[in-house]
């Protein structure tokens, strides 16, 4: 009570008992076998996650919902299953409810292990005495702890689920897959510091419409972090896509407005269309949106296009996108972007079989760009004819892939002469 004295009992100072030095060790010192990772059957998630989960590693899997994260989870533990102990905390559905959900999958979940339960630390408790290989905690949000204030999926409890599982993977080198939500603005639901805590952080992305979801790893201390995968979902469940190029040039053809540009994923190089729609406005200033690539760099191609090429865009509406829900942030998709915008103003389509790739300076000049030769064999391999590449491109010693030609540019007036001719 305010303006009292109350009396307390001060704890005297219990001496700690004295530990050993801790000492550094040379990395040179250390003989370590390689890592061993444990696949989990879903051959895309490996491929995002570098090959496999690592023993001992937090791995945060985040997405809207509704989108097959709880999905994803279970397919990949029954894949773990057949060769070690897989365990699933639900904290969101019943029982009931996890199995009719298994019961429609073509994977064989019959031997992982379900615990429907959200205080923390019976969740730890349980964990210790089944001791498995991998430990999905569906979801995080839902963890609450007496040792933390606040609700259920406040800051304080999800920052004390997280810590207390993280150091619970450490010790028992066991892996713990965390199931998290999203925020309106996309954003991993709870504090920032948790993507900090953990090893690895997937995000599992899609559109409700679509049946193809696309997974991306933007943290993995155990592989790449510009990885992608791509998965389609049916009614068995999620089926890994090996060639996402197929995929998204579904539809493609000799059409106005369309340009294919070859993106690096990771590992590997696949063809996508960007589109692009140029129309009349009055609207003061017209729009300029961009869907899959970025804004800034639109803007900087319409830029170039009219100082450059001649384009009268000042009273046109630019809306340029990648079709099937694909990215192309690369530097490289500058070029395909402006042929693009190029074919939709002037009303033809580009040269048949042809893609493009290059960065755009703002002298209007196609700079080369990295990944080159992985470009021109994606393009090889889907049967185009025609690349319109950097002048480096075509200087290198390397040998193009058989029935590709390329047609060396060394500016934007070039490029069109050749994709787009009057």
């Amino acid at each position: 009570m305010w303006g009292s004295v109350q009396e307390q009992t001060r704890l005297a100072n219990v001496p700690r008992d004295i530990e050993p030095l801790v000492r550094p060790v040379l990395l040179g010192e250390l003989a370590l076998a390689p890592i061993a990772r444990l696949p989990t059957g879903v051959d895309e998630l490996d491929r995002v996650l570098g090959g496999g989960l690592v023993p001992g590693s937090v791995v945060l899997i985040g997405g809207e919902p509704g989108i097959g994260k709880s999905t994803l989870v279970l397919q990949a533990l029954a894949g773990l299953s057949a060769s070690g102990r897989a365990l699933l905390v639900t904290g969101e559905e019943s029982l009931a409810q996890v199995h009719s959900r298994s019961a429609r999958l073509a994977a064989n979940t019959d031997h992982v292990a379900i615990l429907a339960e959200s205080q923390l630390e019976r969740v730890v408790d349980a964990i210790t005495e089944h001791d498995p290989a991998v430990c999905a905690i569906d979801s995080i949000q839902t963890l609450v702890s007496d040792a933390a204030e606040g609700t259920v999926g406040s800051v304080s409890q999800v920052r004390q689920a997280t810590g207390a599982l993280m150091r619970l993977a450490k010790e028992r080198n066991i892996v713990i897959l965390l199931v998290g939500q999203v925020t309106k603005d996309g954003g991993l639901a709870g504090p920032r510091m948790l993507e900090h805590m953990v090893d690895c952080v997937v995000t599992f992305e899609g559109e409700e419409m679509r049946a193809h979801r696309i997974l991306r790893a933007t943290k993995n201390r155990f592989g790449a972090i510009n990885e992608t995968g791509v998965l389609e979902m049916r009614g068995e469940g999620l089926v890994s896509v090996s060639d996402p190029t197929g995929l998204f040039l579904a539809e493609v053809g000799e059409r106005i407005g369309s340009c294919i540009f070859p993106v690096i994923q990771g590992s590997r190089a696949m063809l996508v269309e960007v589109q692009a729609l140029v129309g009349a406005t009055e609207v003061v200033p017209p729009r300029r949106v961009a869907v899959g690539v970025d804004r800034t760099r639109l803007a900087q191609v319409i830029a170039v296009l009219s100082r450059h090429a001649g384009f009268r865009l000042g009273d046109q509406d630019v809306f340029v996108s990648v079709a099937g829900g694909a990215r192309a942030i690369d530097p490289a998709a500058d070029l395909a972007m402006a042929l693009a915008i190029a074919s939709a103003h002037r009303g033809t389509p580009l040269a048949a079989g042809s893609a493009a790739f290059g960065e755009i300076g703002l002298t209007g000049g196609v700079r080369p760009t990295g990944h080159w030769s992985r470009r021109l064999g994606a393009m090889s391999a889907h049967g185009l004819t025609l690349a319109i590449a950097p002048a480096m491109v075509s200087e290198s010693a390397e040998e193009p892939p058989v029935g590709l030609e390329i047609s060396s540019v060394g500016d934007i007036t070039q490029a069109l002469a050749v994709a787009c001719p009057r």
